[in-house]
């Protein structure tokens, strides 16, 4: 009995795939997809995060290889993962990076995810739901990282990208939680939030924690003086660190709403400079 069902399910399986076979012939059309969506319950945010995810080709065929995450802020489909994924599928095809698995992590309420309680009145006024960044941080260190550790195969390199806020919170999280990442791409970050308090206290947080094996990337473009002296500030405040290994960029060409994409290919491929 048993090596009869077996045999009828082979011979429907065939007969699936040669009527699959058959349509595409016809012409019938199909879902051409770049990733999956998983889900974390969060008891830190108090809410559930989807999480859009790029595994690299031949990820499912591979037993024991283990591939380095990019962790992506503003990570919905609809924002920064989808075009964040074709850089680093075209670097991995072209060699200038190794493989890499994409977390890109949806947004609910990023004003209120990417930024430190302000003393500012403007501040508070422009984003009434700010001041999260803490949690975040936290969902990000306790329950993140271990629900992608647990549900795929991941080896110890863990780059984080983040723009505007986005840059704000990737800068928080290497001045006071360093080792959650060995890699940061920051771009165009928002340092003037609360009077440039993260900035200013910049020196004195970078110099209570290690950052030997870290790297960081931080580009700015034509944003205006305050956004491009800021990030010059915190570039020099990080190459003042042996350990660290810092790049600064200036992307003239590049504004708001144009640079992460041109910041993203130069970040990766000058953070995996030697692995060329």
């Amino acid at each position: 009995m048993r090596k009869l069902l077996l045999l009828f399910a082979v011979l429907f399986t065939c007969n699936l795939l040669n009527a699959q076979v058959a349509s595409i012939a016809k012409g019938e059309r199909y879902p051409l997809n770049i990733g999956i969506i998983d889900h974390v319950q969060s008891a830190v945010l108090n809410e559930g995060r989807t999480l859009n995810i790029y595994l690299p080709d031949g990820y499912d065929k591979d037993t024991t290889t283990k591939y380095p995450v990019i962790y992506l802020l503003d990570g919905s489909k609809d924002e920064d993962f989808i075009h964040v994924v074709g850089v680093v599928q075209f670097l991995t095809m072209i060699q200038a990076m190794p493989n890499s698995i994409v977390v890109g992590i949806a947004n609910v309420d990023r004003k209120r995810d990417f930024t430190y309680p302000s003393t500012s009145k403007a501040d508070v006024k422009l984003v009434p739901t700010s001041g999260g960044s803490a949690k975040f941080m936290i969902f990000l260190e306790t329950e993140l990282q271990p629900h992608i550790q647990k549900f795929y195969k991941v080896s110890s390199s863990k780059t984080l990208i983040g723009q505007s806020l986005g840059g704000l919170l990737a800068t928080e999280v290497l001045l006071k939680k360093p080792s959650l990442f060995n890699q940061y791409i920051i771009v165009r970050p928002s340092l003037w939030w609360d009077t440039e308090t993260l900035l200013n206290g910049a020196v004195a947080m970078r110099r209570s924690h290690s950052y030997k094996g870290i790297k960081a990337y931080l580009a700015v473009g034509s944003e205006g003086p305050q956004m491009i002296g800021d990030a010059k500030k915190l570039s020099q405040i990080l190459k003042a660190d042996r350990d660290l290994k810092s790049t600064y960029s200036y992307l003239p060409k590049e504004d708001h709403l144009t640079i992460l994409h041109n910041a993203v290919y130069e970040a990766l491929l000058a953070l995996n400079k030697k692995a060329r």
